[in-house]
């Protein structure tokens, strides 16, 4: 049986903004609802880190940006600002965990979607006691899932689960939370 047109991807039409230039169609990809808080704040905070990887932009702007593209409640906001912040006071430190547990491919190979759901990954390992860590790893994976390439969620799930076999504890030495508690 053939693929049907309902099967294929949206796209936006093309159009011309108030200066005459051509809006070129793009493809819009809709992901399922988050079902938690806790898991909206994982999505959006690596939104947020993927574009500080990416350009760069002050990590205030970026947030403002995406708060007022998509509002969120307000717990779910501390969430994404603390985990933003965490990663980025830690990045080196988490850049190290990583490389010592994907030590095949350096830092810079490894798409910027997947290093930056290794880094949630490791700094809530680390930061959230409270989050167990197959919860943990269930979130990335997802991330993976959603945002990632074909091999990611392998990729992710190895790593994740050889941190988590060499422990927790050794984490929670090594990374610090923000000091302002996710506030700006």
């Amino acid at each position: 049986m053939g693929l049907k047109l309902t099967d294929l991807p949206e796209f936006n039409e093309n159009e011309e903004n108030e200066d005459g230039i051509e809006i070129i169609a793009t493809e819009v990809l809709k992901h399922p609802e988050a079902l938690t808080e806790h898991t909206a704040a994982r999505r959006i905070a690596l939104q947020v880190l993927y574009e500080m990887d990416s350009a760069p932009h002050q990590v205030g702007d970026v947030l403002t940006s995406r708060f007022q593209e998509a509002p969120v409640n307000r717990k779910t906001e501390r969430y994404v600002r603390q985990v933003v912040l965490g990663v980025l006071e830690n990045r080196e430190k988490l850049d190290v965990l990583i490389q010592r547990y994907a030590d095949e491919f350096p830092l810079p190979q490894i798409a910027i979607i997947d290093r930056n759901i290794l880094r949630i990954g490791v700094y809530e390992f680390a930061a959230e006691a409270n989050i167990p860590v197959n919860v943990i790893i269930s979130e990335a994976i997802e991330l993976a899932n959603l945002f990632g390439a074909d091999g990611s969620t392998r990729f992710i799930n190895g790593v994740l689960g050889a941190l988590a076999t060499d422990g927790r504890e050794q984490m929670q030495q090594i990374i610090t939370p923000p000091d302002n508690n996710g506030e700006e």
